[in-house]
């Protein structure tokens, strides 16, 4: 399955102007970085963790909300995550003023479940995502118009006007390197890449303990993980669905994965040069840049994706004294 066309990414990013933010992209170029990030010709990073909500998940949300009809809206709508899609879908529901229900697991970040809280929503604790995931789908056979933190072509449509806007800040980079957590912003991005830029690569990386999508590439079906296990909740989804795996597995060249340590890792380099603290899913590109990816990138013009930073600095501090 191909996924949204250019003419509708085109469009859905016109509608999108001036209710989500265009995040800036930033060259890696300062003398910080020397003998950090392997030898490439260059490194940008789009920082989309300043977004709507704190993530891209803000973008297909928004469409999502949209796309409802007066009666979905009346009866509110529903979703499970571990914290970025449910603070997207908190912030578009209380903008749209729709009634949101959020599922979340237990362990979830106690500022993410604040967060959500203080935009409206309502919140539900599960004893992990898989549980959430049922207690979504419940809601939304009750009757909440369910929206997906994956699963859905809203959702890859406003990934790819993330991808559209990037190639339009650096239309120079060759080899884009994206973070997988359902499939949602790697199947979007990579359907804009592939059609604007299609000699560009696009490389997925997931965390070894929630690497749903390799194992589904392999496969060649969409496969459904026995748990997951690693720090990276918003790389957590314990499987990989029929529309973002396809829309994926056309687009996507290869993925990697990376172990727990090669995040805390990059979330280190974010907060000693750049100062941003990053939770593990902001820093996933970085990690697979200076690990798995290194030896393969010389000469390539790469494009790494900060794709979403709510984390509490009680967790950021307990993560990285494990650092």
């Amino acid at each position: 399955m191909a996924g949204p066309t250019l003419p509708e990414i085109e469009t859905a990013a016109a509608s999108l102007r001036g209710a989500v933010i265009a995040t800036p992209v930033l060259p890696l170029a300062s003398a910080r970085w020397d003998g950090i990030l392997p030898d490439c010709a260059s490194v940008t990073l789009k920082l989309e963790l300043f977004q709507q909500a704190g993530s891209f998940k803000a973008r297909g949300v928004l469409l999502g909300i949209r796309q409802l009809s007066d009666a979905q809206r009346a009866r509110g709508v529903v979703a499970a995550s571990g914290g970025n899609h449910a603070l997207a879908v908190s912030w578009a529901a209380k903008a749209a003023g729709v009634d949101a229900l959020i599922a979340m697991p237990r362990a979830t970040d106690p500022s993410r479940i604040a967060g959500c809280k203080a935009l409206g929503a309502t919140v539900t604790l599960h004893d992990d995502m898989a549980a959430a995931f049922d207690a979504m789908n419940a809601a939304a056979d009750a009757g909440r118009a369910l929206l997906h933190p994956f699963e859905a072509p809203h959702m890859t449509l406003g990934a790819a006007t993330c991808g559209f806007e990037y190639i339009s800040q650096a239309p120079h980079v060759d080899t884009y390197v994206v973070p997988i957590g359902g499939g949602g912003l790697i199947s979007g991005m990579a359907a804009a890449v592939k059609q604007m830029k299609p000699d560009a690569q696009v490389i997925g990386v997931e965390p070894y303990g929630a690497d749903s999508m390799f194992r589904s590439f392999v496969a060649g079906e969409p496969v459904r993980l026995e748990q997951v296990a690693t720090i990276a909740d918003s790389l957590g989804s314990p499987l990989a669905m029929p529309y973002s795996y396809s829309v994926a597995r056309t687009h996507v060249d290869e993925i990697v994965r990376i172990e727990d340590a090669q995040m805390l890792g990059a979330m280190d380099h974010f907060q000693n040069i750049l100062r941003i603290t990053a939770e593990p899913a902001c820093a996933a590109s970085l990690a697979a840049i200076l690990g798995p990816l290194r030896d393969q990138l010389a000469g390539r013009h790469v494009g790494i994706i900060a794709c979403g930073s709510n984390i509490g600095l009680d967790r950021y501090t307990r993560l990285m004294a494990n650092a």
